[in-house]
């Protein structure tokens, strides 16, 4: 079975974070919330509180197909704060394993040069981080291993390509007939 972990920060975009784990869910794969502030629980940038599966703490990563970064302010930065996070973030890019970023947290990976010479999309004005990337203002890129998005309002297509990605058009496509998405 296919498991995956979308990490929240202090200050996550609640709709980026949630709209993932919803549709992630409905089609069975496992998803684990996971707060890096070593609380479970999460505060999102709207002051929305969300109670996580784990903290970070308590992950094992070689469990894990996939990572999940959600954006929102300031939750990027806080995410890009967190040494354990990052050095599984690199560790995973290594390893040529899943990672997926939307909003902001595309400039996580640019920060990292794990975007170099690869199309990516993000939150407009975080063009910039995206170090060595080939820019698009398609709403998702996939180039590779690697998913980007470019924030809230692309929550829904972002996260139907993860299902795409992790189990095939068929099932995405399945998924947004039932969620009545166009």
């Amino acid at each position: 079975m296919v498991k995956v972990a979308i990490f929240l920060a202090t200050g996550f975009e609640e709709i980026e974070a949630l709209t993932v784990v919803d549709l992630l869910r409905r089609v069975h794969v496992e998803i684990d919330m996971v707060s890096v502030t070593g609380e479970k629980k999460a505060i999102g940038s709207h002051n929305i509180i969300v109670e996580t599966d784990k903290t970070i703490n308590q992950l094992n990563f070689n469990e894990y197909d996939m990572l999940i970064l959600p954006g929102g302010m300031p939750g990027t930065l806080n995410l890009e704060a967190c040494e354990v996070l990052m050095s599984q973030v690199d560790a995973f890019y290594a390893q040529g394993k899943l990672l997926a970023a939307i909003c902001a947290a595309p400039s996580i990976l640019g920060h990292r040069h794990m975007l170099e010479g690869r199309l990516a999309c993000c939150y407009p004005g975080f063009e910039k981080d995206l170090l060595g990337a080939n820019v698009s203002l398609e709403p998702v890129c996939v180039d590779g291993k690697i998913i980007t998005s470019r924030g809230m309002g692309c929550a829904v297509e972002f996260g139907l390509k993860i299902v795409e990605i992790l189990l095939g058009e068929e099932v995405s496509k399945d998924l947004a007939g039932k969620i009545i998405y166009e």
